[in-house]
């Protein structure tokens, strides 16, 4: 399996518009987070092993974090007919498996996927109130089969810094995981 690690989005970066489905259909919006003090958009989908590897530990992340009022979505934009695993069906299943709190958006089309520069999954982008980007990268330094634990680290220092008003380091370690399936002849030129 080929790695991919994510693009880095220039941080300063001004989060993309998007109205997705979730996993049932019901269609949310960059507007429906527009009260919340911070904003993480994650790249996920069911079959790669290195989101399979963090998810529980991203799903305790989102609770402990939303309660602190970070808005997040993941959004899968794998191609699903290459991919049937990451159907929007499978995906509704994900959810309900992994307790996960937050949407999980499916970007049929993969536009919203490019306007992101998403490369890999996971992958990770945090904006802050004005949606600016101030941290893009890895959950943690943890990997599968590494024995390293996963433990959120990186993400959690950036999301603390962003909700507490104080600056995000310049720190950041670039995400790595699967690439984003896409469809065929749609694959952006950073891919």
């Amino acid at each position: 399996m080929a790695l991919t690690p994510s693009t880095m989005l220039a941080l300063g970066t001004a989060a993309a518009a998007f109205e997705l489905p979730d996993a049932n259909g019901k269609l949310v919006s960059l507007a429906d987070c527009r009260d919340a003090p911070a904003l993480l958009v994650a790249f996920l989908c069911n079959h790669c092993p290195y989101v399979q590897h963090i998810r529980s530990g991203f799903a305790n992340f989102a609770t402990e974090y939303q309660a602190r009022g970070l808005a997040i979505v993941a959004i899968n934009a794998n191609d699903a007919d290459s991919h049937p695993e990451d159907s929007p069906a499978e995906m509704a299943k994900e959810v309900r498996r992994f307790g996960y709190t937050f949407p999980y958006l499916y970007d049929a089309s993969q536009k919203v996927a490019k306007a992101y520069r998403a490369a890999c999954t996971p992958d990770f982008l945090l904006f802050d109130r004005a949606r600016k980007l101030v941290y893009r990268g890895h959950f943690d330094a943890s990997r599968p089969n590494s024995k390293i634990p996963v433990t959120g680290a990186d993400l959690r220092a950036a999301a603390d810094a962003v909700l507490a008003g104080a600056a995000v380091s310049a720190d950041q370690k670039p995400s790595i995981g699967c690439s984003i399936k896409w469809k065929p002849g749609n694959a952006p030129d950073y891919a």
